[in-house]
């Protein structure tokens, strides 16, 4: 008996983060609880849209960037799914599963499908900066094959750069502590933090930087020159000609960037945290949850920053409201 209390190692004793739960006869953590199933709904929910609409709006297919829009919003998308482990282990759902291999893996899942994110960003900010500093020659440099190579490669990376965690290197990403095996059992590592710092976040974070400041720079001389332009030979050409320019691709460019922005902006507090845990600066639960989770909470955030900015998303979004309208007559 003692032999299969300790093989199943199922959580029986629940950690509240935040301190709100174990009222009454209720025992579970109430506010935790509420926080992960809403994000849950709203994640699943937003991402399943986005997905729809790309398929019901063929223009939104003539950026090449929907490659990877399409591979985030299904990322982002298997992230909403895994929220449902915590979110039954919270209200005590026994799979029958170790609670320590149950850790492991949904760390490991969360971490990969984020860093997949984080890549596809980086690879946005390159497609962009090629489509604007190439003209001539982009269709050449980005094809259709080349996309699908790059967003495989980026899903293989994801997976090899997390798996040291699996032989004891370090903790790799998941910090919301829900399970209690995850608390008190998994430690970071400085090192292994370290490792993933300088092959993922600051590789990343250079890429978006330097590209996006380029592709401004660019499209603020252009539109220099195009007012230049207006002030010494006013006409309709010349006005046709700044329309027809770089403004499509300066308006995409800003959709993408307040994508990439809003990202780190969400994710800069998890990453500070992870760095002083890793660390053993801070070690604080209710703040690891709160930087987890405001964290994860991007997953959906992209949905409605891009529904928001893209003309062409939300005229495939009217169309998929009407097809989801039966039709009574």
């Amino acid at each position: 008996l003692n032999m299969s209390s300790s093989v199943m190692n199922i959580s029986e004793h629940l950690s509240c983060p935040l301190g709100f739960g174990h009222y009454n006869a209720v025992d579970i953590c109430i506010l935790e609880t509420v926080v992960i199933v809403l994000l849950t709904f709203l994640i699943i929910a937003g991402n399943l849209t986005v997905i729809f609409v790309f398929h019901c709006a063929p223009l939104l297919h003539h950026y090449t960037t929907s490659y990877f829009i399409q591979t985030m919003a299904y990322a982002d998308l298997f992230v909403g799914v895994s929220c449902l482990v915590p979110t039954l282990s919270l209200l005590h759902y026994s799979t029958g599963v170790h609670e320590s291999l149950t850790c492991q893996v949904f760390g490991y899942i969360i971490s990969v499908l984020k860093s997949v994110s984080m890549a596809c960003l980086a690879c946005i900010s390159v497609d962009r900066y090629l489509a604007i500093t190439k003209p001539l020659s982009y269709n050449q440099l980005v094809t259709p094959c080349r996309l699908r190579i790059c967003i495989i490669l980026i899903w293989i990376y994801s997976c090899l750069i997390f798996l040291p965690s699996f032989f004891g290197w370090g903790k790799p990403g998941y910090h919301g502590d829900i399970f209690e095996w995850c608390a008190t059992s998994w430690l970071t590592n400085a090192y292994f933090t370290g490792f993933i710092v300088c092959l993922l976040y600051a590789p990343a974070a250079f890429v978006i930087c330097f590209t996006y400041f380029h592709i401004f720079k660019i499209c603020r001389q252009h539109t220099k020159e195009i007012n230049d332009r207006r002030a010494r030979f006013p006409s309709h050409e010349v006005d046709a000609a700044g329309e027809t320019g770089h403004s499509p691709d300066r308006r995409y460019a800003m959709v993408l960037f307040r994508i990439t922005s809003v990202f780190y902006m969400l994710w800069l507090p998890y990453i500070i945290y992870f760095l002083l845990e890793s660390s053993r600066v801070l070690e604080n639960p209710a703040l690891s949850f709160l930087t987890t989770w405001l964290a994860i909470s991007n997953s959906f955030c992209n949905c409605v920053i891009y529904s928001l900015s893209n003309s062409v998303f939300r005229l495939g979004l009217r169309r998929l409201k009407l097809w989801s309208v039966p039709n009574v007559f």
